[in-house]
């Protein structure tokens, strides 16, 4: 057995989610399009006595070190496939933002999940981690897969994307974190008595992504959960504001939010819209990064 794998897993900016009405399941289901972006967590796996997480980085704080984690279902899913003790050390060096709507969790149970079936030699196929993805969370197979994707059910069907050039964000991290449920369930509020339509992808969007315009792209940038997140979070409506101010070619929230993301005409101009933005007060610190990024990787 190996001492120890460590894998470096991305995050997310979704470019589209098109959110349906609520299944009888309470799940929506989504036309969401996942962009995988040069941010990462880090997880490394060694071998132990016993099940443990340790963490260090941007507000572990506000993570789980307990079984509660995904990283650590993560590995009690691929060891009780394979019949052994989930007996490994997993720690995650965090640099996505937490609760930020960048699929940091998904991306710590991807990368546990790789560096266990590394660690452990248990010669899971592709498919069998991608199904244990999807058991873990919706987020989670894309964390895996990265570059980008089209994600249908509750956003764990993948259909690759082809991307044909970098674009460049910024990201301008909220105080505190949002509630991925409570944003769906205000979601379901504010669409209550209307009829929403099954979400489908933009042909527009995905022709954007791949000639590589970032002029089409951010023409084409869609969030059905922005209206419940500022709902929730007013205060983002301002962060939104500002990046659009200092030249960002489009804004949204990211995800579920709070973390507001802003498509940049190229790397000089977002780093303009990030100074822009640490200077306008309205968020807590501002991360810059290109896009495609690759999937979970063993290191």
């Amino acid at each position: 057995m190996t001492e120890s794998v460590t894998v470096r897993v991305p995050a997310k900016v979704n470019v589209q989610l098109a959110v349906g009405a609520a299944r009888p399941d309470g799940f929506h289901d989504l036309a969401n399009v996942f962009l995988a972006v040069g941010l990462y967590d880090e997880v490394t796996a060694t071998p132990a006595d016993t099940l443990r997480i340790t963490a260090e980085g941007h507000d572990v704080d506000q993570i789980p070190l307990d079984r509660t984690n995904l990283a650590a279902r993560a590995a009690e899913l691929l060891a009780a496939r394979h019949g052994i003790e989930p007996r490994v050390h997993l720690h995650i060096t965090k640099d996505i933002p937490v609760a930020g709507g960048m699929a940091g969790g998904s991306a710590d149970a991807a990368g546990a999940l790789l560096a266990c079936d590394a660690l452990w030699s248990t010669g899971a196929s592709r498919d069998e981690l991608l199904d244990i993805c999807a058991e873990l969370g919706s987020d989670v197979p894309f964390s895996l897969v990265g570059g980008a994707a089209l994600g249908r059910g509750r956003g764990e069907l993948l259909t690759p994307l082809t991307v044909g050039g970098t674009f460049h964000w910024v990201f301008a991290v909220a105080d505190g974190g949002l509630s991925t449920p409570a944003v769906y369930r205000e979601f379901d509020r504010l669409t209550a008595g209307t009829d929403v339509p099954a979400p489908e992808a933009d042909p527009r969007l995905l022709a954007a992504l791949e000639s590589g315009d970032a002029t089409a792209l951010a023409a084409a940038l869609a969030n059905d959960l922005q209206p419940a997140a500022l709902s929730l979070r007013p205060p983002l409506s301002a962060t939104l504001a500002a990046g659009t101010a200092a030249g960002a070619l489009a804004a949204l929230v990211s995800g579920s939010g709070p973390t507001t993301a802003f498509l940049a005409k190229n790397a000089e101009a977002a780093r303009d819209v990030a100074a822009a933005l640490l200077a306008s007060g309205t968020c807590r610190q501002v991360r810059v990064a290109d896009s495609p990024a690759a999937g979970a990787t063993v290191l």
